[in-house]
C-alpha cells in the first residue's frame, strides 16, 4: 500500500478499513456466484465437473479485480464521514 495518495496527497497512514472489504466482497460476490450457478444448474444441467471448473475460473479474477476498487470506496467513505479518524 502506498503511503499516501499520489493525486491527492492523502496521507494513508490513519486510514484502517480493516476487512470490511474482504467480508462485502465474499458475500455480495458469493451471492452472486451461487445464483448463477443454481441458474447454470437448472437450465443446463452439466455434470458436476463443470462447475468444479467453471467457478473457480469466474470466482478468482473477479475477487481479484473487485478489491481494489472495494478498499478504496471504503478509505472514501472513511475520508467522508469520520475525517477526525483520519487525522484531519
Amino acid at each position: 500500500m502506498q503511503p499516501a495518495c499520489p493525486v491527492c496527497g492523502l496521507d494513508f497512514s490513519n486510514s484502517d478499513t480493516g476487512d470490511a472489504g474482504a467480508v462485502l466482497l465474499i458475500m455480495g460476490l458469493g451471492a452472486v456466484i451461487v445464483i448463477m450457478a443454481f441458474w447454470v444448474e437448472f437450465h443446463f444441467s452439466p455434470p458436476l465437473w463443470v462447475h468444479a471448473v467453471l467457478w473457480p475460473i469466474v470466482t478468482i479474477p473477479l475477487a481479484i479485480l473487485i478489491m481494489r476498487p472495494m478498499k478504496a470506496a471504503l478509505v472514501g467513505a472513511q475520508f467522508r464521514r469520520r475525517p477526525h479518524e483520519m487525522g484531519l
